[in-house]
């Protein structure tokens, strides 16, 4: 079976090699992938700069049909379209297991950096991660199923956006435009801005009902006065932007990875007593608020996708995802 993987620790060794999935254990579910989406995240496994285990078949981000279960999994779920949680296996006895954050526990072992993931015609998971998807969502947008679940990690239970609120987002990729839309859900007025290269995601934004501005533009950008800033760029001036705009008081959320240590003005913390928070990737929690919003059609993930393109080519997809060519590019393994 072709699959994109990492095939060797440091930067660079992503290649399309042959591996073989093998059929569902006990408790576990094979999957015919429709697509999967293409992340800043595999970005940096490219760069060495996110943590991974090769060889490992990269993708996280899938979407997909149930075509086998293994023992002890309900026949229901066979020709299901799911989605899914992307922990492999967690210990199931650390605190944070044992308070539902699976995705703080340190042995826990993801698809598309420890395990085999979903760049590849097929997966094997556990039944336990499965979800499905409503009958009218399409097939390639469900894959933004997964980073709106890590959206909602950061933005949902307790949630950071009350009714009114003013609420900037620096970087209008798809973290950005989906956490723009989460916090419009949450009742706050959402203001995204990009730079001169964002001008078709910005574009995008605008499309969506969002409000938008170039990161230039400090007069608008400051006359917000933000009671809570989403910085989803993960780039010092993105972050320099977050931390100078939130008005003294408000909150400020990182949910983008900047891949590597950046110098950030870290005194406008203090000087307008900020509070910081974050979320690192999902949680059952939050993926049950992330399907409820797209049930609700309270979050659009159709206008996200700018292509679907066959593995073959990962690189040119890689190198758009790179330049801000797109919003979300899919790999489509049947292409």
């Amino acid at each position: 079976m072709k699959a994109l993987a990492k095939t060797a620790r440091g930067p660079g060794h992503v290649a399309l090699v042959d591996r073989d999935v093998g059929r569902p254990a006990a408790g576990e579910a094979l999957l015919d992938v429709v697509g999967a989406g293409v992340c800043g995240t595999d970005l940096h496994i490219l760069a060495d700069e996110y943590r991974n285990e090769p060889p490992v078949t990269m993708g996280h981000e899938v979407s997909a049909v149930v075509a086998e279960v293994g023992r002890d999994v309900d026949e229901s779920w066979l020709g299901a379209r799911v989605v899914c949680e992307t922990y492999f296996s967690t210990c199931a006895e650390c605190a944070a297991c044992r308070d539902g954050r699976r995705n703080l526990c340190a042995r826990r072992r993801s698809i598309g950096s420890f395990e085999d993931g979903g760049f590849a015609a097929r997966l094997v998971l556990p039944a336990v991660n499965l979800h499905r998807i409503p009958d009218w969502l399409d097939g390639h947008a469900a894959a933004l199923s997964e980073p709106l679940a890590c959206v909602c990690n950061c933005l949902c239970d307790p949630s950071v956006v009350s009714p009114g609120d003013a609420v900037l987002v620096t970087g209008p990729g798809a973290m950005g435009l989906l956490a723009g839309q989460v916090a419009r859900a949450a009742g706050g007025e959402v203001l995204v801005t990009g730079t001169d290269r964002d001008a078709a995601r910005l574009a995008a934004a605008s499309a969506l009902g969002l409000r938008t501005a170039l990161a230039e533009d400090e007069d608008t950008i400051r006359g917000w006065a933000a009671d809570v800033a989403l910085e989803c760029s993960g780039t010092g001036p993105g972050i320099a932007t977050c931390l100078r705009a939130a008005r003294p008081g408000a909150r400020y959320v990182q949910l983008g990875l900047t891949g590597a240590a950046v110098a950030v003005p870290f005194d406008e913390i203090c000087y307008r007593e900020l509070v910081v928070t974050s979320g690192f990737a999902s949680t059952p929690r939050s993926w049950r608020r992330a399907l409820g919003l797209i049930e609700a059609k309270r979050v659009q993930l159709e206008p996200l996708v700018s292509e679907v393109a066959p593995l073959d080519d990962w690189e040119r997809v890689f190198a758009g995802t790179r330049a801000a060519l797109g919003i979300k590019f899919i790999l489509d393994p049947r292409l």
